[in-house]
């Protein structure tokens, strides 16, 4: 294995799921406005903590590489269903680049369900087992 590709797992985990962890931590300061969004897109604003959660905890959990192939299958469905709700006017070029972008991060999550977390991630430490 190359120092390239030593790094490039735990380099492009960072990337693709440093966008979430900030996100997440942005809606707990914009509570009110980002519900109040959600409500206004149809969405339950009640969802919010848990969107929250998905985010934050689970762009930690990629970036650690802990449970990688569960949370970015999670993340992955995430990202295509908020392009479908919240970026699906394609009349508007931006918000054609926004869902653009969605589906592009999920297909970068799905290659971490196929591939698994590569190195320096919690999943692959080795478990003993008690004599």
């Amino acid at each position: 294995m190359t120092k390239l590709q030593t790094f490039a797992a735990p380099t492009g985990r960072l990337l693709l799921a440093m966008m979430f962890v900030m996100a997440g931590l942005s809606k707990i300061g914009n509570y009110a406005g980002t519900q109040g969004y959600m409500e206004a897109m149809g969405v339950p604003g009640a969802l919010l903590p848990l969107v929250i959660a998905l985010e934050a905890l689970g762009g930690l959990a990629i970036i650690l590489g802990w449970q990688t192939k569960l949370v970015a299958l999670a993340l992955a469905g995430f990202s295509v269903l908020s392009a479908a709700i919240f970026h699906a006017d394609f009349s508007s070029q931006a918000e054609m680049t926004n869902f653009m972008k969605n589906l592009t991060i999920a297909g970068g999550f799905l290659l971490l369900v196929a591939h698994g977390p590569g190195t320096y991630a919690l999943d692959n430490r080795v478990r003993s087992t008690p004599v």
